[in-house]
């Protein structure tokens, strides 16, 4: 079940687009058309190359998980996980210093927990 509280303090695609439409007197659908080639972009590299860093963001690598064994809980049965592909995101050092600075700075009402 999700924590109602921690959802409060979220930003989605719509806001950003207002954001930056707001912050550089284009339109939204303009923004929106831009974004949306961005994460199209970003999509189609990791596809074809499987790796993309942007520099002071982060580094997105898709990573091949071997085949392994789990146990379903419910039954105590195991069962056999297949090989797969995952996508994993390594935020740049910029990135996580404002956001660790940005947290210790936040009021305790809006912090997640």
């Amino acid at each position: 079940m999700v924590d109602k509280k921690s959802m409060v303090n979220k930003k989605n695609k719509k806001e950003i687009v207002n954001t930056l439409a707001e912050k550089h007197e284009l339109t939204q659908v303009q923004v929106y058309d831009v974004l949306h080639s961005f994460f199209e972009e970003v999509v189609l590299s990791l596809e074809t190359f499987g790796v993309i860093e942007l520099r002071n963001f982060g580094v997105f690598k898709v990573k091949k998980r071997k085949p392994r064994k789990a146990r379903n809980p419910r039954n105590n049965v195991e069962v056999e996980i297949g090989e797969r592909y995952v996508l994993t995101f390594k935020p740049g050092r910029e990135m996580t210093e404002r956001v660790q600075k940005s947290q210790i700075e936040a009021p305790k009402q809006i912090r997640r927990e």
